[in-house]
C-alpha cells in the first residue's frame, strides 16, 4: 500500500480546487468548490477567476449579473460565494444555529422582533424590483426609523440573509446590490436534511481533497452526528487514504490524475488574500506552517494576506507594485524564493486576472 504524505496531500489540493486544471466558467468553478470564501469581494472574483481558462474578471462579474452565482452568509457567520441555486438548502442546514450563536449580540443592539420585523418590511419594499446597493439599504432604513449605527446595520443584514430574505447579487461598479433572494434566484434546488448533508460532503472532499472529514465540520460548523449518517454512502463515491494514521477524503478521479499531473503542480502560483486554498481547511499545515500562517495573517487580525504558492505549500506573501510593469513584491518565509519561483514572478504578475 502506498505511504502518502502531506507533500501528496498539499499537490493533490491543487487538482481538487482546479488551480492546476482549470474550469470553462466562474459558474462551474462556483459550483466545484460549492462555497468560495467571499469575505473580500475584489479578492473573491480573483480567486474564481483564477480557476477559469480565461482568468478574466469580467466573466466572473456576468455569472453574478446572470443569477448563477451570489454572495451570502451560508455557514460560519461569514461571506461565500455560492451557487445561487443551492443558497436555500445550505441555510436550511445552518441558519437556525446561527442565529442562535448571534441572540445576544442582537439584544445587545436592541435588535429585537418587532425591530428585525420592521427592517425586512423596510427591505422589502426597498429592495423590489432589482435591489440596491447597501447605502440605499441603510438609508431606508435610517428614514424609517430603524437606527443602523454601532453595527445595528449589518447585523439587519446579516439577520435578513441568513434568513433568506436577502443576498448579494448584480454587480453595481465595484460593489453589489442587495436583492430580496425569492426574486433574484429562479430556480431553488430543495433537499432533505441527510440528502444535504451527504451531497455537501462529497462536494467539499471533490473540491477540496485530500482532507479529514474534521475539516468538513470545521468548514461549516455542522456536528458529528449531523454527518455521521452519510459516511456510509460517502465511502461508496470517495477515496480514503491513509497520511501518517489520519484518514483523508478524496476524489478518486483526483488520485488517478495525480501521478500524470503532479509536475504540473510544481508550477508557481499568485493566490489572492482569502483564497480557498488557504483558508478552506480547519488544519492549514499543508499549506503553511503556525509560524508561517502569522505573517500570512499579521496579529491574527482576520485579514489575509495574498500568497505565493508552489507545489501546493506558501513560499510567502505578496503585494502589488508601486511601479506599473513591475513585478509583485515578495516577502518570503524563508531567506530567498527558489530561483524558478523568482524567475517566474514577472509572468505570474503580468498573468494575473485582469
Amino acid at each position: 500500500m502506498r505511504r502518502w504524505t502531506t507533500d501528496d496531500v498539499a499537490r493533490m489540493r491543487l487538482l481538487s480546487q482546479r488551480l492546476v486544471e482549470p474550469l470553462a466558467t466562474p459558474g462551474e468553478v462556483v459550483r466545484h468548490l460549492t462555497c468560495v470564501q467571499g469575505q473580500d469581494y475584489p479578492g473573491s472574483t480573483t480567486s474564481i477567476a483564477l480557476r477559469t481558462r480565461s482568468r478574466r474578471l469580467a466573466e466572473v462579474r456576468e455569472a453574478y449579473d446572470a443569477a448563477e452565482v451570489v454572495r451570502s452568509w451560508p455557514m460560519r457567520g461569514t461571506l461565500f460565494v455560492v451557487p445561487a441555486e443551492d443558497l436555500g438548502w445550505m441555510l436550511g442546514l445552518t441558519a437556525t444555529k446561527v442565529l442562535r450563536g448571534t441572540t445576544r449580540r442582537r439584544e445587545e443592539l436592541g435588535l429585537d422582533d418587532a425591530a428585525l420585523a420592521r427592517a425586512e418590511e423596510v427591505a422589502r419594499t426597498t429592495l423590489a424590483g432589482g435591489g440596491s446597493t447597501r447605502d440605499a439599504l441603510v438609508e431606508a432604513w435610517e428614514h424609517a426609523g430603524h437606527p443602523t449605527a454601532a453595527g445595528r446595520g449589518y447585523h439587519s443584514l446579516f439577520h435578513l440573509a441568513v434568513r433568506g430574505v436577502i443576498c448579494l447579487g448584480p454587480t453595481e461598479g465595484r460593489t453589489q446590490r442587495f436583492v430580496l433572494a425569492e426574486e433574484w434566484i429562479t430556480s431553488s434546488r430543495t433537499l432533505e436534511p441527510e440528502a444535504a448533508v451527504l451531497e455537501w460532503f462529497v462536494r467539499y472532499v471533490r473540491s477540496h481533497g485530500p482532507v479529514p472529514a474534521a475539516d468538513f465540520l470545521w468548514w461549516t460548523k455542522l456536528l458529528k452526528r449531523d454527518l455521521a449518517p452519510a459516511l456510509g454512502t460517502a465511502r461508496d463515491e470517495l477515496e480514503v487514504l491513509d497520511v501518517d494514521g489520519v484518514e483523508h477524503w478524496v476524489d478518486p478521479a483526483v488520485v488517478e490524475r495525480y501521478a500524470g499531473a503532479r509536475r504540473a503542480t510544481a508550477a508557481p502560483l499568485l493566490l489572492p488574500g482569502f483564497d480557498e486554498l488557504v483558508l478552506g481547511y480547519g488544519d492549514r499545515r499543508a499549506v503553511v506552517t503556525r509560524e508561517e500562517e502569522a505573517a500570512v495573517v499579521p496579529g491574527n487580525n482576520g485579514v489575509f494576506r495574498p500568497t505565493v504558492v508552489q507545489a501546493g505549500r506558501a513560499l510567502g506573501t505578496w503585494r502589488r507594485p508601486t511601479r506599473s510593469g513591475a513585478a509583485v513584491v515578495v516577502e518570503p518565509f524563508g531567506a530567498a524564493l527558489p530561483g524558478p519561483v523568482e524567475r517566474a514572478l514577472p509572468r505570474l504578475t503580468r498573468d494575473l486576472p485582469a
